[in-house]
């Protein structure tokens, strides 16, 4: 810690408390239902370490007594978060599984993240597959087609296939976004693919 500085004491927990900070976690940032508990109950956590109360089944009664009022209020909505999440990370180039999984890792159920998919599906032009999202991810890291100089493209083609593999495309997908000979051709493979 830089000298000067001390270490910031937690408050210490009560319902009133717990709903301000929820509330004002929620201005700042959209959430799950299972996100937001997580992040309340780290600052349970740091405040019974501190302060030697309330007892942890009292603050997790507070925090689901919290999440259950939010969620009736509509303040916490995991299928319009889930939606919300879904357009952002397709829009960004993400797979279909990195979009599954990142928000199973924020405690979306799977009934909501297919109801996002569907609708993103319902809203979208073209099918919503891998090979769009791929070509996203492609142009905004100016891989393969995207890159002007053939000479370079062909020396990074390796890098450019394991950059799309951990974005989490199939190498099929890849292979497919990283052998077009141009971006027109590129995008006329995308245009047939629908």
């Amino acid at each position: 810690m830089p000298a000067g500085r001390q270490k910031k004491i937690p408050k210490k927990i009560t319902p009133g408390y717990l709903e301000k900070a929820a509330l004002f976690y929620l201005e700042r940032y959209s959430s799950s239902a299972q996100n937001l508990r997580r992040v309340l109950e780290r600052k349970v956590k740091r405040s019974i370490q501190e302060h030697g109360s309330p007892s942890e089944g009292e603050a997790a009664g507070w925090i689901a007594d919290l999440i259950a009022k939010l969620q009736r209020s509509n303040l916490l909505n995991d299928q319009a978060y889930a939606v919300g999440r879904v357009r952002r990370l397709y829009a960004e180039g993400k797979s279909l599984g990195r979009i599954r999984q990142t928000l199973a890792i924020k405690g979306v159920g799977r009934d909501d993240v297919a109801a996002a998919l569907e609708r993103l599906q319902d809203e979208s032009h073209a099918p919503v597959s891998d090979l769009p999202a791929a070509a996203a991810f492609a142009r905004k890291r100016k891989l393969g087609p995207y890159r002007a100089d053939p000479e370079e493209r062909r020396a990074m083609r390796q890098k450019d296939l394991g950059a799309l593999a951990r974005r989490g495309f199939s190498q099929a997908i890849a292979t497919k976004i990283l052998s077009a000979d141009s971006v027109a051709a590129l995008e006329e493979i995308i245009h047939d693919a629908e």
